[in-house]
């Protein structure tokens, strides 16, 4: 079978949730003897056109460069390319590039769509965008023929209101090797168990801004990092800045990657990820496979990964976050008794290669 998958930016990731999990699928189902190509957008991939990275192929094809039709005219590029490459699945990720998943069903062609969260939700769209990506949601249920979501929240989501049977495919992370603080040190002057990490990108959903006013009321300590790049919210970004502006212990790296991004979850004392709308968080994942005790809103897609290895706090509730934060910082017994379970609980559950079987699986019964 020869698959393309659309409505990512592109591989190898940059950033984004959506890139990661493209990205670590694609290479396992290489590996499996998955004919797939993978659609980038012309300059986020180094890779040259059609260049197979592991196994799989890689292709751009062009967009518009705005915030409202770069992804979608991206993914009608890259279906009409799909089509002309005679692919005999399409998967598209995330609800925006699945609007256009009925366009290969007139083709004759199948048609898979994995739900990476409720995109109409985030506060950065505006009224129409927020319309469309709603579309973009009953797209998913009608026109594929199978429909995959990140979160097993909304699997029950899809019953009650398509009366649709999906299936929960989650994310995955790796085993990581923790590194000493190094680049952090020299750069920003980070130590092991020195600040409390906060690394995602800077949009509103993802709730910096509760963290940083939470962190501003608490005496003087440890330091807060903010890590990560905006995502066509700049004004957010630079809100967050002048909410932080008073204080020399408040410290934004901007997007990491590489050494950097391990030196983090490496020697971070706690993670915090106060989201108010989340599908499955890979950086969550990730900062408990760096044996991290993680401080969470307590929003199902949240609560239900850190379970008693992890924290919780009422969402949107920044006396609630202050409290758990100051219990959390004078009881560091707490923070180190789950380390080493956190570890070995996620990189079971939340497994690439299982993950990897069950996508294909789902590729299987189309035959």
């Amino acid at each position: 079978m020869k698959v393309a998958m659309i409505g990512q930016k592109g591989i190898p990731s940059r950033a984004g949730g959506i890139e990661v999990h493209v990205e670590e699928l694609a290479k396992r189902l290489a590996g499996q003897g998955c004919d797939l190509i993978v659609y980038c957008r012309e300059g986020y991939s180094d890779a040259l056109n059609g260049e197979p990275i592991q196994s799989l192929r890689v292709q751009k094809t062009s967009s518009i460069k705005s915030k409202h039709l770069d992804a979608i005219s991206h993914t009608l590029s890259s279906t009409i390319h799909a089509l002309f490459a005679k692919c005999d699945i399409f998967h598209y990720h995330a609800l925006g590039p699945s609007t256009l998943s009925f366009i290969p069903r007139l083709f004759g062609k199948k048609v898979v769509c994995t739900v990476h969260g409720l995109d109409w939700q985030r506060a950065k769209w505006g009224k129409l965008a927020t319309t469309y990506l709603k579309f973009g949601e009953y797209a998913t249920a009608k026109f594929s023929h199978e429909t995959i979501t990140v979160s097993d929240a909304l699997v029950d989501y899809y019953k009650n209101k398509y009366t649709r049977e999906i299936n929960y495919i989650p994310n995955g992370v790796e085993k990581p090797t923790n590194l000493s603080p190094d680049i952090i040190l020299n750069k920003y002057g980070l130590d092991k168990d020195s600040y409390v990490l906060f690394l995602a990108r800077l949009v509103p959903e993802k709730g910096a801004h509760y963290l940083i006013e939470a962190f501003k009321s608490l005496p003087p300590g440890k330091k807060l990092v903010i890590a990560g790049g905006s995502s066509h919210s700049d004004e957010y970004a630079e809100s967050l800045r002048r909410l932080a502006a008073d204080r020399d212990d408040i410290v934004f790296t901007g997007f990491v990657t590489g050494d950097e991004l391990k030196e983090l979850y490496s020697n971070c004392y706690l993670y915090v990820l106060p989201s108010d709308i989340e599908g499955l968080p890979i950086s969550l994942l990730e900062a408990m496979s760096y044996e991290n005790y993680c401080l969470t809103s307590d929003i199902a897609e949240n609560a239900n990964i850190v379970g008693k290895l992890g924290a919780t706090f009422a969402a949107s509730n920044t006396a609630d976050l202050a409290n758990k934060l100051r219990y959390l910082l004078d009881h560091p017994d707490v923070v180190q008794s789950s380390r080493a379970k956190t570890r070995e609980y996620v990189i079971q559950k939340y497994n690439w290669d299982d993950i990897c079987q069950s996508t294909l699986n789902v590729y299987k019964r189309l035959g």
